[in-house]
């Protein structure tokens, strides 16, 4: 590494970058070594809003490095630390940094795209105007957005961790992604992508039921439910030895060039 900044075939890390003065409010830039397309991704990863690390996903920055993607990981604060909705201000930080830094590295546009937890972010970055407002953005700025096996609907808080995070049971109802979009929609376009077999955060009534609200006020919507990938392997299946259990890459992929 020289300088932060770590080379490969493909693609150079610019590492430890810091979008804030939080202690977590750091994220790693993955930059293609072709040209970029002109979106750019950033992304947020899972672990109920409690748990996880952007190192634990290299395979992500690296997999979209590769697809001529500038994509930038973030790591965000974390429950009992951070709680609703201080993850959600840090995603928006992130957001705010990116957004000033792509056309350095040739890209102009950003997509936020988040796996679990880190989809229920990008949703309600992109479906409730507050976060982005904070940080002098809009939804409307945004090139779309894509949610690998979300929770988009989850009140009742059933699991002690998530019951924390959203300080159950006093969980307004305007924290739920499912909620803005059944009452205001979104003209962003998304890409929604789940498992059928997840068995920790339900396709239909998350994915399935999210996408029904946003095709009612008609955005520009694509959904796709596989087998053979759970709630965990369905991101996994970004990563080389994963790639043969379904297609997530490639729909991302496509999804993101054509915005």
């Amino acid at each position: 590494m020289i300088n932060g900044l770590v080379p490969s075939d493909t693609h150079t890390v610019l590492a430890a970058q810091r979008y804030g003065a939080g202690e977590r409010q750091l994220l790693d830039v993955y930059l293609p070594l072709a040209q970029p397309a002109r979106t750019a991704v950033l992304f947020f990863y899972g672990g109920s809003w409690s748990s996880g690390d952007r190192a634990d996903y290299t395979f992500v920055g690296e997999a979209l490095a590769a697809q001529g993607f500038v994509t930038l990981v973030a790591d965000y604060g974390l429950s009992p630390v951070v709680r609703y909705p201080g993850f959600l201000e840090d995603c928006a930080e992130a957001a705010r940094w990116a957004w000033a830094a792509l056309p350095q590295w040739g890209a102009d546009r950003l997509c936020l795209v988040g796996h679990s937890a880190g989809a229920y972010n990008a949703a309600m970055l992109a479906l409730d105007s507050r976060w982005l407002a904070r940080v002098g953005r809009s939804p409307e700025e945004l090139a779309g957005w894509a949610g690998l096996a979300g929770p988009y609907d989850f009140l009742p808080i059933g699991l002690p961790a998530v019951q924390t995070a959203f300080g159950w049971p006093d969980t307004p109802i305007d924290s739920q992604p499912l909620y803005h979009a059944q009452r205001v929609g979104s003209d962003v376009p998304a890409l929604l992508l789940a498992a059928r077999e997840d068995d920790l955060v339900s396709p239909r009534r998350n994915t399935l039921a999210l996408a029904s609200a946003l095709r009612a006020h008609g955005t520009p919507l694509n959904v796709e439910v596989f087998d053979r990938v759970g709630h965990a392997t369905l991101v996994g299946a970004m990563a080389r030895p994963l790639r043969h259990l379904a297609p997530v890459l490639p729909r991302l992929a496509e999804f993101i060039g054509r915005l």
